[in-house]
């Protein structure tokens, strides 16, 4: 019996029986529900995908065979059996392994992707590099069911099948479901067609009768059509057919003999192959399997219960589709629309208390993005809930749709700023510059909680463009300090100070108000300013701190090239020398995974971090005592 903590490489597993997987895919899963529940992760997913991944490995010669995961959140059985299991109890801590491929993690990791719908153009850039440098190793994509409503994935699927280029797709479909009478004689026919006997025979058959005179050509289309015919009527596969592939399955992908049958068939094969394997989310643990969408991303949990260990407190989701379930109580023109995140925006609560209102429209934000500007043409008024990071993926959509039209469009971008444990493929850092330069759009990043609710308020009212930042927990200022006003480019100073201001934004408004205490220590006095509105700036409070000619620092947990500082600097740029503006902020660099605390300390931004920076500035100035 081999040990799962004694496997080095995939060359450890290849000669192992049947039984024996069988057995290390218990051990594989034991170790993967123990350490997601100490150190949260992806779990119903990868315990779906361990019998793929085990016969993957077994039958293609890899790192040389080339394996590319869609999304990389389903990695970690691939990694257990890479040379990273004595590593694996650090997944996605500070300074341990990632929770999706790396490069530079192992040479078994030869594309990262931390967003769907990404894997069939990589495979298909794969193959056409292995083609053009006259190689011949095997180019393997797993894509899931969910990545397949990103349109990404059809242009790479119809380019390859135009081309002919030799690939494979393994689709991992863990929603869908075949009925019983129906699935009997789907699998019968795809062992059939699968087969070497009857792919053999089919170039025969075809050889021979289009040799014979007259009739051959006429005869053999009659017979290819009226097969075509009778696979369509019980199997799924003319959409794919359609796009130049050759269809196998379905097969059940939690049967690895059957996997790994299907998988040296197509190893033969001179085409690209689609091979449909039906799997389980959760498969092996029953808390997973009864309810997959919790245990898709997963906080740390009770291995006995499956319930949270820990709590992040309220929010900012939940906090946000509160406030509109309470507007649309008086106006049906409300629109949530999510992508594929009712749950993790929170959008879910406003789904259950008006369906008919609301829109999950799969992983495609891009058609989220204009199918809000259409709602809003015609009379609607849509937020749009999303990820900062995958907001990214809407950029042109924003500018071209939304925003050259005017139209009344909230963007509620949820994740802002340090993501912790995802890494550097799901920090929202970006948004401010990619949002900040285009013409009429209206930017918020709120202190708390309070203040949320009052921009949702003043977005609602808005006819153009909002976008309303906030990050995953509502954020709680100091006693006090609740933000009971708010008005679009209009800032509120929060403490008064004499010797230089800090403009802080969003979540490091909080942070700014700590600081400016801590400062007090050493003898400097700093104003602190919420400066919630990032675009339009508040141009009155700004001249009067130019009039000051004090140091004026910027706080935002963002990166700084076109950031909220970058914005400043822009604007006292007009108004002659000598004004002194200090940008603080995340460098040009990715930030990693880990705990938000090790990571703010990482780019610069804890309180001890900035405190630092202020006090040696301010003592250039001949302020302060230290």
């Amino acid at each position: 019996m081999i040990e799962l903590s004694s496997i080095k490489s995939p060359d450890d597993i290849r000669n192992l029986s049947m039984d024996e997987c069988e057995m290390l895919a218990n051990d594989i899963r034991t170790k993967i529900i123990n350490t997601v529940s100490h150190n949260g992760g992806h779990l119903a997913s990868n315990l779906g995908v361990v019998e793929i991944t085990l016969a993957l490995h077994r039958v293609f010669h890899t790192p040389e065979d080339k394996l590319i995961f869609d999304v990389g959140h389903q990695t970690y059985v691939h990694k257990l059996i890479t040379g990273r299991y004595d590593s694996f109890d650090s997944l996605r801590t500070y300074g341990g392994i990632s929770g999706f491929p790396r490069r530079s993690e192992s040479e078994y990791d030869c594309f990262e992707a931390g967003h769907a719908s990404t894997s069939l153009s990589a495979a298909l850039g794969y193959a056409r590099a292995r083609d053009a440098l006259g190689q011949k190793h095997h180019v393997v994509a797993v894509v899931g069911d969910g990545a397949l409503t990103g349109g990404m994935c059809y242009e790479a699927l119809n380019d390859c099948g135009n081309t002919k280029t030799r690939m494979i797709v393994v689709l991992n479909d863990n929603e869908m479901s075949i009925a019983e009478n129906v699935g009997a004689l789907s699998r019968y026919l795809s062992k059939l067609r699968s087969s070497t006997g009857w792919i053999v025979t089919k170039r025969r058959v075809k050889n021979r009768l289009q040799k014979v005179p007259l009739i051959g050509k006429p005869l053999y289309s009659l017979i290819h059509h009226a097969k075509e015919m009778i696979k369509s009527l019980v199997v799924d596969e003319g959409f794919f057919t359609a796009l130049g592939f050759r269809y196998i399955g379905p097969i059940n992908g939690n049967d690895q003999s059957e996997v790994e049958r299907i998988l040296t068939l197509a190893k033969d094969m001179d085409e690209p192959v689609l091979i449909h394997c039906l799997t389980k989310k959760g498969y092996g643990y029953q808390s997973a399997e009864s309810k997959p969408e919790l245990f898709h991303g997963t906080p740390p949990f009770l291995l006995e219960t499956g319930k949270s260990a820990t709590s992040d407190g309220k929010s900012n989701g939940a906090v946000a589709n509160e406030e509109l379930i309470a507007l649309a109580r008086q106006d049906k023109t409300i629109r949530v629309v999510t992508a594929a995140m009712p749950l993790g925006t929170g959008t879910a609560a406003f789904a259950e208390a008006y369906p008919d209102q609301f829109d999950d429209v799969g992983i495609a934000e891009e058609h989220a993005v204009t199918l809000c500007a259409g709602m809003a043409a015609g009379g609607l008024k849509p937020f749009f809930f999303v990820y900062s990071t995958f907001l990214q993926r809407g950029y042109d959509q924003i500018l071209h749709d939304v925003c050259i039209q005017h139209l009344p469009v909230t963007l509620m971008i949820d994740r802002a700023g340090i993501s912790n444990e995802d890494g550097q493929s799901h920090q929202g850092l970006f948004d401010f510059s990619f949002l900040r330069h285009i013409p009429g759009i209206t930017i918020i990043a709120p202190a708390d909680e309070n203040e949320l609710r009052l921009a949702i308020q003043a977005a609602y009212r808005s006819d153009g463009p909002c976008a309303v930042r906030y990050p995953k927990t509502a954020v709680v200022l100091p006693a006090g300090q609740q933000i009971q006003q708010f008005g679009i480019g209009r800032w509120q100073t929060l403490l008064e100070g004499t010797d230089a201001t800090l403009l802080s934004v969003g979540s490091m408004t909080a942070a700014g108000l700590r600081i400016a205490t801590g400062l007090q220590q050493k003898g400097i006095s700093l104003r602190v300013i919420n400066a919630s509105t990032v675009k339009p700036l508040d141009n009155e409070t700004l001249e009067q701190l130019y009039s000051e000619n004090k140091p004026v620092f910027t706080l935002e947990e963002h990166v700084l090239a076109g950031g909220f500082g970058s914005a400043v600097l822009e604007h006292a740029a007009g108004y002659g020398n000598g004004i002194r503006i200090i940008p603080i902020g995340v460098e040009d660099r990715y930030v990693q995974h880990g705990d938000h605390r090790h990571l703010l300390e990482d780019v610069g931004l804890s309180d001890e971090c900035v405190t630092e920076k202020i006090s040696a500035i301010m003592a250039k100035e001949g302020c302060g005592n230290g």
